[in-house]
């Protein structure tokens, strides 16, 4: 309870409001494995997901294999919800549990349909989700901006300022191992580690495992 009314789709709801609100939406609470898909590409989808726990990642594959992670989905952030309106494509990529985790699915399509309960909470909830997307588009622009940048040097140092912009301090730590940090700035592991390890003999940054701090 407490991570729904501290997440940006619930905001505003009172708790007591929570509930009946989950209820309207259908919403069911299902387990993953680490490793297991929650989406697959092709699928057609009705319920949009929002994590509970654990720690979810999309990413695309394409004819030759080569991997591609789009996004990283952590506790209390919802996925899947451009592909579960009414008129929505089939669901681009895959969403596969990183870790163990813990999913609430709603149904997407009476969220954005005008309730038939008059629910008090409704309109509220109609708000944050246009937030929740915006948000989302947000993201998917800083993605862009990192993949841009012209070295593999530069996209580091472009998503590791982005982390510490949102940490709000020059040591933090990142949600992705260095594979997943690897396809998800789409270049090659072992440059990247070779990358990482100049920059830190370079003074530039220092890390350990996820922990990196920016001097």
């Amino acid at each position: 309870m407490e991570l729904l009314i501290g997440s940006k789709l619930f905001a505003g709801i009172s708790e007591n409001d929570i509930i009946p609100m989950l209820k309207c939406l259908k919403a069911e609470k299902k387990s993953f494995s680490k490793g297991e898909y929650i989406f697959r590409a092709g699928d057609k989808i009705k319920s949009a997901a929002f994590l509970l726990s654990g720690k979810t990642v999309i990413q695309k594959e394409d004819y030759w294999g080569n991997l591609s992670i789009i996004n990283v989905i952590l506790p209390g952030n919802l996925f899947g919800e451009a592909f579960a309106g009414p008129d929505s494509p089939d669901f681009t990529g895959n969403a596969i549990a990183a870790e163990n985790s813990d999913i609430l699915f709603m149904d997407f399509r009476r969220l954005m349909t005008t309730c038939s309960s008059a629910c008090s909470f409704h309109h509220a909830a109609v708000i944050n989700m246009f937030s929740v997307i915006t948000e989302k588009n947000r993201m998917l622009t800083q993605k862009i901006e990192h993949m841009a940048q012209r070295t593999t040097r530069a996209k580091l140092l472009s998503y590791l300022s982005a982390c510490s912009v949102q940490s709000g301090s020059s040591s933090f730590e990142i949600p992705l191992n260095r594979q997943q940090l690897a396809d998800y700035l789409s270049v090659e592991r072992s440059a990247m580690s070779n990358e990482l390890s100049k920059m830190q003999s370079d003074g530039i940054i220092e890390y350990s495992k996820n922990h990196f701090t920016l001097k």
